[in-house]
């Protein structure tokens, strides 16, 4: 008999996950999806690095347009004033098949949903309620309709209120204390980096990070600023003070239409209590956005279930658990190195944090330590 699935939340790690699962004629699976539709956000660009384009090549993803994606060369790193202090292979982690690409989040949604769109995502559904019955899981959902499952798998985001539900509690983020700013640059005719590379600007308590999205010569802008939570802010403002005060000529990337976020972050992963229930992506941890894992992560997680539920292993929960959180712990620990050594203020702690990127970006066995477990295709 068909093992039940539902996952709750339709973003990269829940359909991963599906598209995984429908592969195997024992398996069904639901995605339910508390929205109306999937939010397909044109200017939102993603970094995946080896270890998650590994997995997405299992269920070809090479199959989507070139045109639609990029493979940038190098990290390039920049001081406040524009100067090059030396740049990252990033080619040295590529396989043939399996390299550093960017993209539009929306691109990688589309792809995922493909295959799943009419026949197993149900949109709509706001989980009201989960009880287990001997072996199974219950779920109510709002609109008064149920599923009996075999497993249930949250995947529903940093704010996920599924985990709420189950955890008898309220299980909030933590604002890690800067906000994300968001633009989409078209026009590069005055771009002053190189729009094959990732451009890293490191400032005084802000970065900005600047890459292609796709070979029509589009790029993704992402500024974290370090700033208290905010109620209202004007960006342009902001803008202002905390980035073209220290490069005035900064201000020619923040011309078109700007978004931003407050930046959250999980202080711990959670396990669930039910046995065959298992949160995944931000659900389950929320990394600092400063080694570009998060989308990785999420791809990766899904994948590593994926096998520990084929082989119906014993004690699936604490497997599932021990292996992420493990994870969890390397790729967080380089994210708030990166977070701090990125907004150094001290000019000679800067000049130090220089002098330690020249040396350490070309170091064999500093990248193999820092970058290769992480980066290395699955």
């Amino acid at each position: 008999m068909k093992k039940k699935f539902a996952i709750i939340g339709s973003g990269i790690a829940g359909l991963t996950l599906a598209n995984f699962l429908k592969i195997d004629t024992n398996f069904e699976v639901n995605i339910y999806e508390r929205e109306k539709e999937l939010t397909l956000d044109e200017g939102y660009g993603i970094q995946l690095a080896p270890n998650s384009i590994s997995i997405l090549n299992k269920l070809n993803f090479l199959k989507i347009e070139e045109i639609n994606f990029f493979n940038p060369s190098k990290l390039d790193f920049y001081s406040n004033d524009n100067i090059k202090i030396c740049d990252l292979n990033l080619e040295r982690f590529n396989t043939k098949k399996n390299k550093y690409t960017t993209l539009k989040r929306s691109t990688l949604i589309e792809f995922l949903k493909t295959d799943l769109f009419l026949k197993n995502i149900k949109f709509g559904k706001k989980v009201k309620k989960v009880t287990k019955l001997k072996e199974k899981l219950l779920i109510n959902f709002a609109d008064n309709t149920n599923d009996l499952v075999d497993y249930m798998i949250i995947s529903d985001g940093v704010f996920s209120n599924t985990k709420s539900i189950i955890e008898h509690k309220s299980v909030k983020p933590f604002y890690n204390g800067s906000i994300a700013i968001r633009t989409f640059i078209k026009d590069i005719k005055d771009f002053a980096y190189d729009k094959k590379n990732i451009s890293l600007i490191m400032l005084k308590n802000a970065h900005i990070v600047i890459y292609p999205v796709n070979k029509k010569e589009e790029l993704n802008l992402v500024c974290i600023i370090r700033q208290r939570l905010p109620n209202k802010i004007d960006l342009k403002l902001l803008i202002e003070k905390e980035i073209i005060s220290q490069n005035k000529n900064l201000g020619n990337l923040f011309k078109n239409s700007l978004d931003f976020w407050p930046i959250y972050i999980t202080k711990k992963p959670y396990k669930s209590s039910y046995e065959n229930l298992f949160y995944l992506g931000d659900a389950f941890y929320t990394f600092p956005p400063t080694m570009a894992q998060g989308a990785s992560q999420s791809i990766e997680a899904a994948y590593e279930l994926f096998n520990l539920l084929s082989k119906d292993s014993k004690d699936l929960q604490n497997l599932y658990f021990k292996k992420r959180e493990e994870r969890i712990n390397l790729v967080n620990k380089r994210s708030m190195l990166n977070y701090y050594s990125f907004h150094l203020s001290n000019p000679f702690m800067i000049k130090a944090r220089n002098f330690v990127l020249k040396k350490a970006t070309k170091s064999e066995k500093f990248l193999n330590r820092y970058l290769k477990n992480i980066y290395q295709e699955i």
